[in-house]
């Protein structure tokens, strides 16, 4: 569909990307599960060939993220890890890549112990210290890998200061923007050159699908992303593709709730007197409070907090929950917690750990839409 240039995010969000079925004029998108496509004569066919190259569903998709996030096209990959895979593909052996030092232990874990088999370097640093970040540019730098807000510590990087320092040293700007989502967060309008998201998470919202998508402004990338989509294969299911466009018409509503409950469990946790710290940029306590205010629309609905270091205090509380459910996920319409030692650093050493700012204490929440005041009695039970 078209939109103007002047369509408020709600509109983009519900429209941008998808007509009426010309079939039937289904106001949905259908799910086109089919393998291949049939030719009209040789040569000739109706802009598909084959379903791993291209499906209707899936294109609807990107396009409708690609206007979400601001950008000139999108890809949708089977993972976020499978789309962050295909980022690194634009990198060539003997590149340096910076990295935010607190960034998703899958992250991690591809970049160290998968991709430095193949001459890739890698420097961790706390990209919230831009002086940190440009002592870290070496002359094979291609890249600066931003996480913001990191997972699980929630620290911030200036955006638009990041993109300045990173194109004055000839550097890619690329953000995971998970976290925050487009709701929250564009990167792309302070100078990120690319954008990922694990649509698991936000984007889908309701725990029933995993991906991930790239969205891109540079021309060379979209065409070297088109390319390595195609070649690779991991692509988005047609299924999965049509339950993230399901969930990006509700985004807005959804990410207003998840703010507005985020804050208040913040507001309870810093209260608490068995809380030792409570990580949460919509708190004024926040180290990068200023850089939330000026980059973000709200705060979020990912908490993190500590209880003293111990483990053993933080399982207890763990286990006592009842309306905040155990899992290893987070963005959806329920609440979740998790321990990160335990998910998202569970590859970590003591010392990795330690640099991250991370303890065997700590756990996160995904807050999500239930009413705050149960959400806050289920943690002040669990805490008692």
């Amino acid at each position: 569909m078209k939109l103007t240039s002047r369509a408020r995010f709600s509109t983009v969000c519900l429209h941008a990307g998808q007509d009426p079925d010309p079939a039937t004029g289904a106001i949905i998108t259908p799910i086109y599960q089919t393998s291949t496509y049939v030719q009209e004569a040789l040569g000739r066919h109706k802009g598909f060939e084959y379903a791993r190259t291209q499906n209707p569903t899936r294109m609807a998709l990107e396009r409708n993220l690609a206007a979400i996030e601001g950008g000139k096209a999108a890809f949708a990959f089977a993972s976020g890890m499978a789309a962050i895979g295909a980022i690194a593909t634009l990198l060539q052996s003997g590149d340096h890549v910076v990295v935010s030092d607190n960034t998703y232990g899958g992250t991690f874990r591809l970049f160290d112990k998968v991709l430095r088999r193949y001459q890739l370097s890698f420097t961790y640093v706390d990209t919230s210290k831009l002086d940190e970040v440009e002592r870290a540019f070496t002359k094979t730098t291609r890249m600066l890998f931003v996480e913001t807000p990191t997972n699980p510590v929630m620290r911030l990087t200036d955006l638009r200061a990041a993109a300045d320092l990173a194109h004055a040293h000839q550097v890619r700007l690329v953000v995971d923007n998970t976290f925050a989502s487009p709701y929250v967060q564009r990167p792309i309008e302070f100078g990120a050159d690319l954008v990922t998201h694990s649509t698991t998470k936000y984007l889908n919202g309701h725990s029933d699908s995993v991906g991930g998508v790239v969205i891109a402004v540079r021309d060379e990338d979209i065409e070297w992303l088109k390319f390595v989509q195609n070649a690779e294969g991991a692509i988005l299911s047609p299924f999965d593709s049509w339950l993230v466009l399901r969930g990006t018409k509700t985004l807005p509503l959804r990410m207003q709730q998840h703010n507005a409950n985020g804050m208040a469990l913040a507001e309870f946790l810093a209260g608490h007197p068995k809380v030792q710290r409570v990580y949460y940029p919509g708190l004024t306590s926040h180290p990068d409070h200023d850089i939330a205010r000026r980059q973000m629309s709200g705060y979020g609905g990912m908490v993190c907090f500590d209880l003293d270091g111990r483990y053993d205090r933080a399982a207890r509380v763990y286990d006592r929950l009842q309306v905040v459910k155990r899992a290893a996920s987070l963005g959806g319409i329920e609440s979740l917690i998790s321990m990160p030692v335990l998910t998202s650093q569970w590859g970590h050493t003591d010392e990795q750990l330690r640099a991250a700012g991370v303890t065997r204490g700590m756990l996160r929440l995904s807050v999500g839409l239930e009413d705050a005041a149960d959400l806050v009695a289920d943690l002040d039970q669990a805490l008692g």
